[in-house]
């Protein structure tokens, strides 16, 4: 099946909500993205897990150490935190690898709420 990047972003979220509704906030980044990705699996849209993202400036392509959490059948980019506060580092991130990627849909999801809700924020990268 053909999903869109807004049907897999409401699939991505349902599957964040039910990860934190039970261990909710405090546990390491890793250990949500071990969960999330392992949930995922069972899905039949194919993902990538600590994608590397190269730099390309004109002939050159630098493996400079960029990794995006896990990306989503090329549509969706998904960056995980377990942090007090997102940081506005944290948005440019997501938007830089958006650019990168030629991704359009992110999804920056801080697991450190007591509200999932509030830690859940998208960032287009053009128009979708």
């Amino acid at each position: 099946m053909n999903y869109k990047e807004n049907d897999i972003s409401g699939m991505v979220l349902n599957t964040c909500i039910k990860i934190h509704k039970q261990y909710g906030p405090g546990l390491f980044e890793s250990v949500y993205e071990e969960i999330f990705c392992y949930e995922w699996s069972k899905t039949d849209i194919p993902f990538e897990r600590q994608k590397s993202i190269p730099v390309i400036h004109e002939t050159i392509k630098m493996e400079i150490g960029f990794r995006a959490d896990v990306i989503i059948d090329n549509k969706v980019l998904l960056e995980l935190k377990s942090v007090e506060n997102l940081a506005d580092v944290h948005y440019k991130q997501v938007l830089t690898y958006l650019k990168l990627t030629g991704i359009k849909l992110g999804l920056l999801i801080n697991f450190n709420e007591v509200l999932l809700k509030n830690g859940i924020h998208r960032i287009i990268n053009g128009y979708l």
